[in-house]
């Protein structure tokens, strides 16, 4: 079945969402710089406000309903503290790439929890070709030497951080079907304030002799708060609300990949030609997995 104008359209905000998420890790890296790993993590949200609130008084958007507050909290905790908290850690143990390795299953526990939650249909084949994809991405970032230097704690840590990210994904993807993508990221942001600006006082104040300012670090804590945490979420919720979340979700397999690349231009990593053919096999995977779609439109 061929993909209707609005699915086009989800892959392609999804994609670009992706394209900003692929940023964050190695600019989390350049962030633990110049901040405490617990700093990066409460100073996001801080940063994304700033961009939030005016955009929501320009726009004369009224306060969001109570009965969407839980939603809004579990993204909050999920975007805002958990996945930047664990990551952050996890990067001070070893490297972006071997974070990539972990990372990589966070499509297919997304696709996961859309299907428990909105007992959507999708067929054998789906899950086939989002496995291959994980694989593949494993194997890719493997060959990038991210599998060397094995920390189980790290690997902890980014497996709390893709399990609270995923879960937060379809919540976000249920909450853009109510109002737009970027009130949903807008409000998240906000909710995380009374936590997050305090927070990030207390440890600025704790922290900053043993953290000096660096242009990395400086470069990096902007990305990740103005990109990671907030432009990157209007483009994929709306991306998931249209294309789906069960299928719009696999464009993430894209992530890691870029990332890695990333980490190869920003990190100076080296690029091996079987990394390329492994990519290549990522990207058919997707297409793969994006074909399989049920004849009754996913909208979870």
């Amino acid at each position: 079945m061929r993909l209707s104008k609005l699915e086009v359209s989800g892959l392609a905000f999804a994609f670009l969402g992706v394209f900003f998420f692929s940023l964050s890790l190695p600019m989390t890296k350049w962030a633990l710089e110049s901040f405490d790993p617990f700093l990066t993590a409460s100073l996001r949200p801080v940063i994304a406000s700033a961009i939030a609130i005016p955009f929501l008084l320009i726009r004369q958007i009224p306060p969001v309903p109570r009965k969407y507050y839980l939603s809004i909290f579990y993204v909050t905790l999920g975007t805002g503290i958990i996945w930047p908290i664990f990551v952050a850690l996890a990067l001070q143990r070893t490297t972006s790439a071997h974070v990539a390795v972990i990372a990589a299953i966070m499509p297919l526990v997304t696709a996961i929890f859309s299907v428990a939650k909105s007992k959507v249909h999708v067929s054998p084949q789906f899950w086939i070709a989002s496995s291959c994809g994980t694989f593949l991405l494993i194997l890719f970032a493997i060959s990038r030497g991210g599998g060397t230097g094995r920390d189980l704690r790290a690997d902890l840590y980014t497996l709390i951080a893709v399990v609270a990210s995923a879960y937060c994904y379809v919540e976000g993807a249920e909450l853009s079907k109510v109002m737009p993508g970027w009130q949903v990221i807008s409000w998240v942001v906000i909710f995380a304030l009374p936590v997050c600006v305090p927070a990030s006082i207390a440890l600025w104040v704790y922290t900053h002799h043993a953290h000096p300012l660096t242009f990395h670090g400086i470069a990096g804590m902007t990305m990740i708060g103005v990109f990671s945490m907030y432009i990157g979420f209007f483009a994929w919720f709306r991306g998931l609300r249209d294309a789906g979340t069960t299928h719009g979700s696999q464009v993430q397999q894209l992530q890691a990949i870029m990332t890695l690349g990333w980490a190869g231009w920003l990190l100076h990593e080296k690029i091996t030609p079987a990394m390329v053919l492994i990519a290549t096999g990522v990207v058919a995977s997707v297409l793969w997995a994006l074909s399989t779609r049920q004849r009754v439109l996913d909208r979870s």
